[in-house]
């Protein structure tokens, strides 16, 4: 527990005493992902100069020192890391970099840069040095590269005078992509607009993710696009593809663009949680309304206990 707590206490010195003197070196990345076999760099920005130490940090463990820079060398904790760690200067600023080559799945941690602060008192009599931490680079090495969505697709329903475009897509590995709705003069639509949480089965090791467009149902000749950017990956769904195929009365159905093939109570079974979603995101009467039959319900067993 002491050494889950240790890297905390030494991030907080930084503020603690003299916090206008004591200034945490910012980090780029925060985060940071990468294969196993590739390099990954990050960089260290300094207020003054100093000498930078590395750390390691994993959950659980206490930072471990991975290097500190005197003069133009790396002097490292463990030899055997000098092939592995690469450390350089900006010629002109207070830039630091750390450059960690043929990555494992091992090398995944978070790694902060480092330095000693001289906090000195004019009774010199409580003088001591405090480590200053930085913010922070996380990085996730994996050892398979990027998965584009192997399902992408819109289920629209419409509900009273509204219809309401749900674009799922499914499917894709790292979790890191955009989602955006555009009209039909390519201009991004905010309003209305239900971004969900990302998400991945317990049983499996890709994400998914979807998103919601409610319109009136006068535009329901528009033309919308659900926009999806992933890597290098880029695709627009369009709403108009996907009406044009009705809710048939054949257990399965196919969607164009795709082929995807879904069993039509399942899709209905989606579609109608979806929408059960939104509607409840938009209106708070629904959270009263459950209150209301959870108390009809919690009353009555309430007063027969006290009768008992």
């Amino acid at each position: 527990m002491g050494s889950m707590l240790l890297l905390p206490v030494l991030l907080l010195t930084s503020f603690w005493s003299r916090g206008d003197t004591q200034a945490v070196p910012l980090q780029t990345p925060a985060l940071q992902r990468q294969v196993v076999g590739n390099s990954a760099s990050m960089q260290c920005q300094m207020r003054t100069k100093t000498i930078v130490h590395w750390y390691k940090h994993l959950p659980g463990e206490p930072p471990t020192r991975i290097l500190y820079t005197s003069g133009q060398s790396p002097i490292f904790d463990d030899s055997r890391d000098s092939r592995k760690f690469q450390v350089r200067k900006h010629p002109t600023e207070l830039r630091y970099g750390l450059t960690i080559n043929h990555l494992t799945l091992r090398d995944s941690g978070t790694y902060y840069c480092a330095y000693w602060f001289y906090q000195g008192l004019p009774d010199r009599r409580s003088d001591y040095y405090s480590k200053v931490f930085g913010s922070g680079t996380k990085l996730i090495v994996s050892d398979k590269g990027n998965s584009s969505p192997k399902t992408s697709e819109i289920i629209w329903k419409k509900h009273e005078n509204q219809i309401i475009y749900v674009c799922l897509i499914e499917k894709f590995y790292p979790e890191v992509i955009r989602v955006t709705w555009t009209d039909e003069k390519d201009k991004e639509v905010t309003e209305n607009v239900v971004k969900g949480e990302i998400w991945k089965p317990a049983d499996e090791d890709m994400y998914s993710i979807g998103s919601w467009l409610t319109v009136p149902e006068k535009n329901k000749d528009k033309n919308y696009y659900c926009k999806y950017e992933h890597g290098s990956n880029m695709q627009l769904l369009p709403t108009q593809d996907y009406r044009k195929t009705a809710l048939p009365a054949e257990d399965c159905i196919t969607y164009p663009g795709n082929g995807t093939v879904f069993n039509r109570d399942h899709l209905m079974h989606r579609t109608a949680s979806l929408v059960y979603i939104i509607l409840l995101l938009k209106s708070s009467m629904y959270y009263l309304v459950i209150l209301f039959f959870i108390y009809r319900a919690w009353a009555p067993t309430k007063h027969q206990g006290k009768k008992a």
